[in-house]
């Protein structure tokens, strides 16, 4: 628990003494470059601070020059600083109540993460259709595709929505694996323990000329590719361990 607020304490410091000045330079040049950047750099030191080491494979597979969904498996609340270390830039669809934390959540904004109402369907299709503009405009994403975090580190089963997306901006999904992020950050349990994050990035799969007769197949590609990257504890229920 010490741990956790130490590296908690230091991290909202670090935005709220450098957040107020970066966003009133990014309103006056008409430019979040620096906000993000700063923002990334926040997401480093605040996995340094918890004692948690990244070891990473496939950098090489990340779509060069052009817009991408990033579909990460989903243990803790270190894998969405650890994954935007390794793959910025990208925004994301961010839970609204987050955009409600001073500096925080105007920083997101001013950076492109739109805020998604998870109890409200209309709301979710809103923000998927601004989030398929925004990679027809050569942003990327990422999005956990199983929607929240696991309870016990397993895989569960993916939702189509960030699939959706993908398939009506024809650009490229790259499945990440995450793994070994529950045991440093349990979910429901307020502690921080030191370790080890594996990512692993995979092999980019087209949905270029692809329509939504084709979601279920590139569901299970993306799950596959996912898997291929876990420990035997974190495949889901019946598949091992």
């Amino acid at each position: 628990m010490i741990r956790a607020l130490f590296a908690i304490f230091f991290t909202f410091l670090f935005f709220l003494v450098l957040g107020p000045p970066l966003l009133l330079h990014s309103r006056l040049v008409g430019n979040a470059d620096l906000v993000y950047r700063v923002g990334v750099w926040g997401c480093k030191f605040a996995l340094w601070l918890a004692g948690v080491r990244l070891e990473v494979r496939g950098r090489e597979k990340i779509p060069a020059g052009r817009a991408a969904v990033y579909m990460p498996n989903h243990q803790s609340n270190c894998d969405p600083p650890a994954v935007i270390a390794i793959v910025a830039p990208v925004v994301g669809l961010v839970k609204k109540e987050f955009f409600r934390i001073p500096v925080l959540g105007q920083a997101m904004l001013q950076c492109g993460f739109i805020p998604v109402d998870r109890k409200s369907r209309a709301h979710a299709v809103q923000a998927i259709e601004a989030a398929v503009k925004s990679l027809a405009a050569g942003r990327s994403f990422m999005v956990f595709p199983e929607g929240t975090r696991s309870r016990d580190g397993r895989l569960q089963p993916l939702k189509k929505g960030a699939f959706v997306m993908a398939i009506q901006a024809q650009v490229p999904i790259v499945p990440i694996s995450v793994s070994g992020s529950s045991k440093i950050m349990p979910k429901g349990r307020f502690v921080i323990r030191p370790g080890v994050v594996g990512i692993t990035i995979h092999d980019a799969i087209p949905t270029q000329g692809c329509s939504m007769a084709d979601r279920p197949e590139i569901m299970e590609r993306t799950r596959c590719a996912i898997l291929s990257g876990l420990a035997e504890d974190e495949q889901p229920s019946g598949m091992g361990g």
